[in-house]
């Protein structure tokens, strides 16, 4: 302990803040001492009540005193420097713009915080294996006989219903042409027209999106047997970084249990897209950026954001 405290601590300074502590924790005790005893020892009324307030005013004035002088020792003992097992990331205190860039006292922090979680969890780990999850003839009664799993449905919708939900979104949206094919069986695939902006190839598996392709309104989507080309990017840059975000769309979309809303959600999404050459970037107000257009909609406002202004 010695060995911290004597890196940018003033020792003899420390030893007498001690010391002060200690003197103010005695006048204020005096003070309390003094309101505790009242007027005291005294003939008239008068007399008591002056010997009580000079009484009680000494008293104030040395805990006034005695705080002043535990501030100005208190700026004499300096800071110790915090030394952790951190390896070579103690040399990061030694950055002069520490107010500026706080990273050590950050990650010392952090570092706090994973051992108390890790502390923690250790406690947790203890109190579940005293949970036995092992079954016994005791355990086992009426309510515990084994049922049979069920089966997801989602995976198997028959395809009448899946046109039934394409067509009630298309009804939607008036701007928005989507039409459906089977090419390959029972898996749908959606050719989505927004507008005269751009073109989106959806490959589903029953209501499941596996796949989207963006590409601009006046570039081929298919291939030389007239089939829908699923594979080749856009040849613009811009439909390639909205085939990147309708991707990351498809990750925050995600809800098993209904996929009828996901399949209209991520439609509403995609529908933000109709005024992509039209919409300002709504933190940096500029139409363009680096030659691209604000090619990011916010999931839940739909707002318009350039890919770098979106952090």
């Amino acid at each position: 302990m010695a060995d911290v405290l004597s890196v940018g601590v003033n020792l003899e300074a420390f030893a007498q803040a001690i010391s002060a502590i200690q003197a103010l924790r005695s006048s204020v005790s005096r003070v309390f001492d003094c309101l505790k005893d009242g007027m005291r020892n005294k003939e008239t009324l008068e007399g008591r009540e002056k010997a009580f307030i000079a009484h009680f005013q000494d008293n104030l004035h040395s805990v006034n005193r005695d705080l002043n002088e535990l501030e100005r020792l208190s700026n004499l003992v300096g800071k110790p420097s915090e030394n952790h097992p951190l390896h070579n990331s103690g040399l990061l205190s030694l950055d002069p713009v520490q107010d500026k860039t706080p990273l050590y006292s950050q990650l010392l922090q952090a570092y706090k915080w994973s051992n108390k979680l890790q502390y923690h969890a250790g406690l947790a780990s203890g109190l579940l294996n005293q949970q036995s999850l092992k079954r016994s003839a005791n355990q086992m009664g009426v309510s515990a006989k084994r049922r049979p799993k069920a089966q997801p449905t989602t995976l198997v919708l028959p395809p009448q219903y899946v046109d039934d939900v394409i067509s009630r979104i298309d009804r939607m949206f008036p701007e928005m042409s989507i039409h459906l094919s089977r090419p390959n069986g029972t898996s749908a695939m959606l050719l989505v027209t927004l507008g005269k902006v751009l073109r989106v190839i959806v490959v589903m598996r029953s209501l499941f999106i596996d796949r989207t392709i963006v590409k601009g309104y006046n570039e081929n989507v298919y291939t030389e047997d007239g089939k829908l080309d699923i594979w080749s990017k856009s040849n613009y840059q811009v439909f390639q970084k909205v085939t990147d975000h309708a991707t990351t769309a498809l990750l925050h979309y995600q809800l098993p249990q209904m996929p009828d809303v996901v399949v209209r959600s991520f439609m509403t999404w995609l529908r933000s897209y109709i005024k992509l050459f039209q919409a300002p970037c709504q933190r940096c107000g500029k139409f363009l950026q680096d030659g691209l257009p604000p090619t990011w909609r916010d999931f839940r406002t739909l707002e318009a954001f350039h890919d770098t202004c979106r952090q």
